[in-house]
């Protein structure tokens, strides 16, 4: 069994446990601000958690927008992804560039396909109906799942 994929930040791991808040005092601004400045740190591990972590909050600011925004342009796969699926929780218009930028890649993330489904924007068909048919067998039914949101929606 492969060992566990954990952030290197002792912060990062409070707030996993649930030991450090992130909304309903001061004290969790702070940790909401420490976890938006995580999402630029030189160690992978800490940019991907804390991207992953900000995008599941439910949490909708001008900040933690301009933070998602910055971490959908950022060099790792993951860490986009992650990012890309927390602005499409939030505003689907603002995620669509980025879901269909995503789309175009060599490989795609689970997140994207969620992000995309969560858009549910005809533009994204064609390139969803590659995804659902190239793809192994759990990507291709989140593409093929984003694909019919889409179709919808035409």
């Amino acid at each position: 069994m492969g060992e566990r994929y954990e952030p290197t930040s002792d912060f990062l791991n409070a707030v996993i446990a649930e030991d450090a808040p992130l909304s309903g005092s001061e004290m969790a601004e702070e940790n909401l601000r420490r976890l938006i400045d995580l999402m630029r740190d030189e160690d992978r591990s800490n940019r991907d958690w804390a991207t992953f972590l900000l995008a599941q909050e439910e949490i909708d600011t001008p900040n933690v927008r301009n933070a998602l925004i910055r971490a959908a342009k950022d060099d790792d796969d993951m860490v986009r992804a992650e990012a890309v699926l927390g602005l499409a929780i939030r505003d689907p218009l603002l995620a669509l560039p980025f879901v269909q930028q995503a789309l175009h890649a060599d490989a795609v993330a689970t997140p994207v396909l969620e992000a995309a489904a969560l858009c549910a924007h005809p533009s994204l068909i064609a390139d969803l109906r590659i995804w659902a048919k190239h793809s192994d067998q759990p990507l291709a039914k989140l593409a093929a799942d984003a694909l019919a949101a889409c179709e919808k929606v035409r």
